[in-house]
């Protein structure tokens, strides 16, 4: 059996087809996990969501701010503007059953040697930690209220970690960590101004696996979200958006004793 984590499709489904025969992926034998970002921006998000539901347990996905915000559009009148790319899911009429399927998956995923998160993990976290803040947000996603925490988790605030945080605001600083971080300073605070490649950011700033005294995971982590870093492998890391929707490359990363990459090309969007 392989195991392999996928970058952001973003409604890619065409190449997602490709990719897959590329690994030569068996869904009876083989296992994905993708880095979240299913849906939006891509033409065929509605056959995406549709496709990896019907892999069952061969699929696990991890929520991106891409997914949480289609859930959030379903708790809202649907758009009839029929080029928005979200729409063809909000008319779909498995619609409910979709939307119900995807507020189910969870924010983190992990095996033995590898975890999972779309966008990072804020360096005053362990894992144990790490998996209990995403607990705490699972539980309300999956709860018959969940539409509160879908209108209450847009903002910036809070930007920085405490132990002291509850209710809306603890929940909607898991949220940003887990599916908007890219850049801290060096206290970890969140930076949502800058999403360029390391270099292009004020000195202030810092990617958040490079932040000094990040808590150490024994396992690697494997995250999605940032297609202007591109492939990135160091730190224990590795960072598989590599900007199909942009024209780059839809990639796949084997993972086991020996961590390997294979990506294809992407048409222009």
């Amino acid at each position: 059996m392989a195991l392999y984590a996928i970058g952001d499709v973003q409604g890619c489904y065409d190449e997602l087809l490709r990719l897959l025969d590329a690994i030569g992926f068996n869904e009876h034998n083989d296992r994905l996990w993708f880095v979240g970002d299913l849906v939006n921006r891509g033409p065929k998000s509605l056959e995406t969501l549709r496709y990896i539901k019907s892999l069952g347990d061969s699929a696990v996905s991890v929520l991106g701010n891409h997914d949480l915000h289609l859930l959030a559009a379903a708790c809202a009148s649907p758009s009839t503007n029929k080029k928005e790319a979200l729409t063809q899911v909000l008319l779909a009429p498995d619609r409910d059953e979709l939307i119900d399927w995807l507020r189910h998956r969870p924010l983190f995923h992990h095996n033995e040697h590898f975890c999972m998160v779309h966008a990072g993990i804020p360096p005053q976290w362990d894992f144990n930690l790490t998996q209990r803040m995403a607990e705490i947000v699972q539980r309300e996603l999956r709860a018959t209220h969940y539409k509160t925490l879908l209108k209450a988790m847009y903002g910036d605030k809070p930007d920085i970690w405490s132990p002291l945080l509850r209710g809306t605001s603890r929940l909607r600083f898991i949220i940003n960590c887990f599916t908007r971080m890219r850049y801290c300073d060096k206290e970890g605070r969140l930076d949502f101004n800058f999403n360029g490649p390391p270099g292009s950011q004020p000195n202030t700033l810092m990617p958040w696996f490079n932040v000094p005294n990040r808590k150490k995971f024994d396992k690697k982590i494997v995250f999605g979200h940032w297609s202007s870093l591109g492939f990135y492998e160091d730190n224990r890391c590795y960072g598989i958006d590599t900007g199909c929707l942009w024209g780059g490359q839809l990639t796949a990363l084997k993972l086991g004793e020996e961590v390997r990459r294979i990506s294809i090309d992407c048409s222009q969007r």
